[in-house]
C-alpha cells in the first residue's frame, strides 16, 4: 500500500514537472498601415501550418491555421475594423473544430506575400496595392490602440462583434482550400517584436538640373562619417509624439498631459517641414493613440526614414526644475539621465530575456555621431527659444541615454524634451499655442541646420 502511494506520488509529480504540449493557439492579430503597403501580423504560441486562398464577389483574402484555436474571449467571429485604403476589415473565427481562419476583406485590389517566421511564431501578410497611388505626407500612421491591443487574447466587447451565423458559409465556415506550401513561407530568426520586413521605398524625384548640389561638410569633431562620405541625404523624417493613450505620460501641476503637448507640437512642425524642407513627413501617431515604443522605431525603419525625431517634454520632483535638453543613444551614469530614461521606457514590452540583444544593438549603433551631431544642432535651437522667455535659465545641453524608443533605429535618431511641465511657470508656457508655435519653429531649426550640414540640394529657405 505504501509504496503504490509512493508510485502515485511520483507519477503525480512527473506529470506536474514534465505538463503535455499545450493546445496550438493564435494569441494576436495585429496589422499596420505604412506607406503603399498594408502588414497583417497574425501570432502563435507555437510552430504551425496554413493555407491560404482568394474569393471575389467581394474580394477578399483567408488564412487557415491548421490545428490552431483562436484564443478569444467571446465566441463566434472577432471583427477589426482597418479602414485603410487597402483592408477594410480583419475577421477570426474557429470555421473547423481545431483550426482557425483568418479572413482580409479587401478595400482595393492588391497583390500580397504571406510569410511565416519565428522568434516569435507569426504568419506576416503584406498587402501591396496594384493601383499606383503617390504617398500623401503626414500621414497619419497605424492606428487607434489597435496597433498593440488587437489582441485575440482579450478583445474588447464592441458591437463590430458579430456571431459566425451572421458572416457568409463560403465566407469563414466551410470554404475549402486544399493544403499547400506557403506562398513565399520561410523561418528567419527575428528578435524584434514587429517583423522587419520593410517595404519598397518609393523613388524619390530628381531635382532640377539647376538645382546645385551641395557636399557635406565636416562634423563640429572635425570627422566625417561614411553618411556624408557618400553624399546620403534627407528626404524622408519620421516625428514621434511621445506616450498617447491610455499612457499620458508626465502631468503638470495644472493638468497639462505630456500626450496631448508633444502631440500639438509635433503636428506643427511637421507643416513646417514640408512647407520648408520639401521632406515627406511620417508620424508615429496623428491623434491619441498608443504605439509601443519598440514599434515606433520598427515603423521609422519600415518606411526606410532619414531621420527619426521623438518628442517629449519633461518632469522633476523639483518644482523649480525648467528648461529643454536632447538625448540621443548611448550608455551614461549620470543619475538625472538614467531617470529619464526610466521615465520614457515604462511603457516598454521587452523583458530581461532581451538584455543581450538591446545592449548589442546600443553598443553597436553605428549612427551615434551622427546622431550626437543632431542632438547639438536641435539643442542650440530649442535653447535659443526658451532662453528668451527666461534670461536665467540653464541651458541642460546634450545627453545621451539608453531610451528604448531609440534603439534599432537604423537612422540618425535623438530625443528631444522641449520643458519641464512639472515645472508651474513652464507649464504655462507650455499651454500657450504662441509658445508651442515658437518650439516647433525651433525644432524645424534644429532639424533644417542638421540637414544643412549633409549632402543636399539647395532650396529656398524661408527659416
Amino acid at each position: 500500500m505504501r509504496r503504490t502511494l509512493i508510485s502515485a506520488l511520483l507519477l503525480a509529480l512527473t506529470g506536474a514537472l514534465c505538463p503535455a504540449t499545450s493546445q496550438l493557439e493564435v494569441t494576436a492579430v495585429r496589422f499596420w498601415t505604412l506607406p503603399e503597403v498594408t502588414r497583417v501580423a497574425v501570432e502563435t504560441n507555437g510552430p504551425f501550418r496554413f493555407r491560404s486562398d482568394r474569393l471575389n464577389n467581394p474580394d477578399r483574402l483567408f488564412f487557415d491555421l491548421l490545428a490552431a484555436k483562436p484564443h478569444m474571449g467571446v465566441k463566434g467571429v472577432q471583427v477589426t475594423p482597418v479602414g485603410d485604403t487597402l483592408l477594410k476589415r480583419i475577421r477570426i473565427a474557429e470555421t473547423q473544430v481545431g483550426m482557425t481562419r483568418v479572413v482580409l476583406d479587401l478595400e482595393s485590389p492588391v497583390d500580397f506575400t504571406a510569410s511565416q517566421l519565428t522568434n516569435p511564431d507569426r504568419l506576416v501578410i503584406e498587402l501591396k496595392s496594384t493601383v499606383r497611388h503617390p504617398i500623401s505626407s503626414a500621414k497619419p500612421v497605424p492606428t487607434p490602440e489597435r496597433a498593440q491591443e488587437t489582441a485575440v487574447a482579450a478583445p474588447p466587447a464592441t458591437p463590430a462583434a458579430v456571431t459566425a451565423q451572421t458572416i457568409e458559409t463560403s465566407e469563414v465556415e466551410t470554404q475549402a482550400a486544399p493544403i499547400g506550401k506557403p506562398i513565399l513561407a520561410e523561418t528567419v530568426d527575428v528578435p524584434s517584436p514587429l517583423p522587419a520586413l520593410p517595404p519598397p521605398a518609393p523613388a524619390k524625384p530628381a531635382p532640377p538640373p539647376s538645382t546645385p548640389a551641395l557636399a557635406a561638410k565636416r562634423m563640429t569633431t572635425g570627422d566625417r562619417t561614411l553618411i556624408r562620405e557618400l553624399g546620403l541625404k534627407v528626404g524622408r523624417i519620421v516625428i514621434d509624439p511621445g506616450h498617447g493613450g491610455r499612457d499620458h505620460g508626465s502631468t503638470g501641476p495644472g493638468g497639462l498631459m505630456e500626450k496631448e503637448l508633444v502631440l500639438d507640437v509635433a503636428q506643427r512642425l511637421g507643416k513646417l517641414i514640408e512647407e520648408r524642407l520639401g521632406s515627406e513627413v511620417i508620424f508615429t501617431r496623428n491623434d491619441d493613440t498608443l504605439i509601443p515604443l519598440e514599434g515606433r522605431t520598427a515603423l521609422a525603419n519600415d518606411s526606410k526614414a532619414d531621420l527619426f525625431l521623438s518628442i517629449h517634454a519633461n518632469s522633476s520632483p523639483y518644482p523649480s526644475v525648467a528648461g529643454v535638453e536632447t538625448y540621443y543613444l548611448n550608455f551614461t551614469n549620470m543619475r538625472d539621465a538614467m531617470d529619464v530614461a526610466a521615465r520614457e521606457n515604462a511603457s516598454s514590452q521587452q523583458t530581461i530575456h532581451d538584455l543581450t540583444d538591446i545592449i548589442q544593438k546600443i553598443t553597436k549603433h553605428d549612427k551615434a555621431e551622427e546622431s550626437r551631431e543632431f542632438a547639438g544642432k536641435m539643442q542650440t535651437a530649442l535653447y535659443s527659444v526658451v532662453a528668451k522667455s527666461n534670461p536665467s535659465l540653464k541651458n541642460r545641453g546634450v545627453k545621451k541615454a539608453p531610451f528604448v524608443v531609440l534603439i534599432g533605429a537604423r537612422m540618425p535618431s535623438i530625443l528631444a524634451e522641449i520643458g519641464f511641465v512639472s515645472n508651474s511657470r513652464e507649464e504655462a508656457l507650455l499651454k500657450r499655442p504662441d509658445h508651442r508655435q515658437k518650439l516647433a519653429e525651433a525644432l524645424y531649426r534644429g532639424l533644417s541646420r542638421y540637414a544643412e550640414t549633409l549632402s543636399h540640394y539647395q532650396v529656398a529657405s524661408r527659416d
